[in-house]
């Protein structure tokens, strides 16, 4: 007997939604009653940020989906393009938080004489940034807090690829905040974060990422925050490095 049968299917969508995705993906084989409560779009728009409608309006290509449980799974598995194509958007498919990656071209590369930004078969922008020679590298990206989810720990990362290893040996990294007033002032509480010694490791979409340093993003905060790769000790010619952004990504 079906110990649910006699709750509201309200009742059911109702407490769904105070779990996570995946939870009320698992419930569905629990009895019926939760199982046509965890297909409803009520239950799914719960687990969609609050914005997702003028998120998906900025998208470069229309986002098609039969339901609010199929555009959840749409957006954790197939990021979309945003701002002109300059960022992706996608989901954090154990929470539902908010992932965001500069595309190459909006990063801040110093020397920028020295790259090519060309076409890449597997990169879901237009153009990445192709290291031909250079002796320093100095990479920047940036991000509105509050276009990333509230109350969250992130780390930024950089994805890339190595063609070839000339003079590719290690890199320091940053990450900070800014507030609005300065470009060149941190937050009252100085928060800065420096990474050494990070192991590149190879994602599922067949590039690879080096995570720059963690962050909290906070309730309502009004900034940005900036992470840096730095490579100025090895003076010797460095190439075959291609960049497809820095990524904002929930841990």
């Amino acid at each position: 007997m079906d110990p649910f049968a006699k709750l509201p299917e309200e009742c059911i969508s109702e407490i769904l939604s105070f779990t996570s995705a995946l939870d009320a993906s698992r419930s569905s084989t629990t009895s019926k009653s939760f199982k046509s409560a965890a297909e409803s779009n009520d239950v799914w728009e719960r687990f969609l940020p609050e914005i997702w409608q003028e998120i998906l309006s900025t998208s470069v290509s229309p986002v098609k989906y039969a339901s609010k449980k199929d555009l959840y799974f749409s957006l954790c598995d197939n990021p979309i393009l945003i701002d002109g194509g300059k960022m992706s958007f996608s989901l954090d498919k154990r929470n539902g938080k908010k992932c965001i990656m500069v595309g190459a071209k909006e990063l801040l590369i110093s020397w920028k004489g020295c790259w090519d930004f060309t076409s890449h078969a597997k990169s879901r922008f237009s153009e990445v940034a192709k290291l031909r020679s250079t002796s320093w590298i100095h990479i920047q990206g940036k991000i509105k807090t509050q276009m990333l989810s509230e109350n969250s720990t992130y780390a930024a990362y950089l994805v890339f690829w190595l063609e070839r290893m000339d003079g590719l040996k290690s890199s320091n990294t940053i990450v900070r905040f800014i507030n609005d007033k300065s470009q060149n002032t941190t937050r009252d509480w100085q928060f800065e974060a420096r990474e050494t010694g990070k192991i590149a490791r190879k994602r599922m979409d067949g590039w690879m990422e080096l995570e720059m340093g963690k962050f909290y993003n906070g309730c309502g905060d009004d900034g940005e925050v900036e992470a840096w790769l730095i490579e100025i000790n090895n003076t010797h010619g460095k190439s075959g490095l291609v960049v497809e952004g820095i990524e904002f990504r929930p841990v």
